[in-house]
């Protein structure tokens, strides 16, 4: 069995050895999305607010809904969207999770690392780690990846459990994943040092989940490998309130 497609983008690698992804669709997607949920809580709120509360939805309206500061920047004091840093993504499955989804750490490495990417987040090409590992299969420690890469931090993500069905069923799907978040702060001697870790439980849909019937296997794969990878993203990078309505459903 093949892995499933990733999302359809050029990688390139530039002088600085990261990655450069056209990632305009999925802004303008995202800025519609945006706009529709403005306009959503206009119709809604206009009919119970009276007096100054017009003030506050004006002002929510023009300048966005309040972001969420990424946990690795509130608990470190550090930020992944320095101006000299570069990040390598590595994710890890056990042997049982690859056997029944074939390919499923390098999917999860490479859209996560297109989601850094989007956010503005400086990530060494997923294709070269991805032959750097088949090249040294004796690796046993993130850090090694970091010294290889030259990088500021090495974040791994290891996959304790993963599934795309509801429990106990075959014809409902519902993306399921239970992992360890770690990321290494590498220094410039090439020796690296766990400076964050934070578990992750991800569902997908929120609120029910997806008949085998009104979408296929392929197709709901890669929409969970989506909303999984923003999950782990978000950890590194600010998101807003109300980004999770369209996930509910």
């Amino acid at each position: 069995m093949k892995s499933e497609a990733t999302p359809k983008t050029k990688f390139g690698v530039v002088k600085d050895h990261t990655m450069t992804i056209f990632s305009f669709g999925q802004r303008v997607q995202k800025q519609f999305f945006n706009t529709v949920i403005k306009l959503a809580l206009v119709l809604v709120l206009s009919t119970t607010m009276s007096g100054c509360n017009y003030f506050i939805l004006l002002g929510y309206l023009i300048g966005g809904p309040p972001s969420i500061e990424p946990d690795f920047d509130s608990q470190t004091k550090k930020s992944m969207t320095g101006k000299d840093v570069t990040v390598a993504v590595v994710c890890y499955a056990p042997l049982e999770l690859q056997y029944n989804f074939d390919g499923i750490h390098n999917d999860l490495a490479k859209y996560t690392t297109f989601r850094l990417h989007e956010h503005g987040v400086k990530v060494i090409n997923p294709d070269r780690i991805r032959a750097w590992l088949d090249e040294n299969p004796d690796w046993d420690k993130p850090e090694e990846i970091g010294e290889a890469f030259d990088v500021t931090y090495v974040i791994h993500v290891e996959l304790h459990e993963y599934s795309l069905y509801e429990e106990n069923s075959s014809d409902l799907y519902r993306g399921r994943a239970e992992g360890m978040v770690t990321v290494y702060a590498m220094d410039e001697n090439g020796e690296g040092e766990k400076l964050y870790s934070k578990e992750i439980t991800s569902f997908y849909p929120l609120r029910a989940p997806r008949a085998t019937s009104e979408v296929t296997f392929s197709k709901f794969k890669k929409e969970y490998l989506s909303r999984l990878s923003d999950e782990i993203g978000r950890l590194f990078y600010e998101y807003y309130n109300g980004d999770d309505f369209v996930n509910a459903i």
